[in-house]
């Protein structure tokens, strides 16, 4: 895989506000801000999609933005958080290395994340059900 702007932002070539370092990953605020104190929770391995990091790497990561949610929280007084993951191109992935936001969110702050619904017919619910079923 071609080295990412992240990568750069983890040797530090790239100057980034850091949050939160250890052998697994690094927390900045993003510097195309949703809201403020929008914080990235990245994957120091060059890993593209969440099919291709490690359980305990995820794991961890996840604990790890449970942790910037909860200071979000205690020092933005933010009343929500949007905690998620961009998995590929066609799902907005800007960055081709694994990385969780963590935005904070606010009562009336008029931001939103615009998901067009699908519906199925019952039948086709069933049966995707079957066949995605673990």
């Amino acid at each position: 895989m071609a080295e990412t702007v992240f990568s750069k932002i983890i040797k530090g070539e790239i100057p980034s506000t850091r949050l939160y370092e250890d052998e697994i990953c690094i927390v900045i605020l993003d510097v195309n801000p949703v809201s403020k104190g929008h914080s990235l929770v990245i994957c120091k391995q060059e890993l593209a999609t969440l099919q291709q990091v490690p359980d305990s790497t995820i794991s961890h990561m996840i604990l790890v933005a449970k942790k910037v949610d909860a200071k979000l929280r205690e020092i933005l007084h933010c009343d929500a958080t949007n905690i998620m993951i961009n998995n590929g191109p066609a799902a907005g992935q800007a960055v081709p290395q694994l990385h969780i936001h963590v935005i904070p969110r606010y009562n009336n702050d008029r931001k939103k994340l615009e998901l067009v619904h699908d519906s199925y017919t019952e039948d086709e619910m069933k049966e995707l059900g079957r066949r995605l079923a673990l």
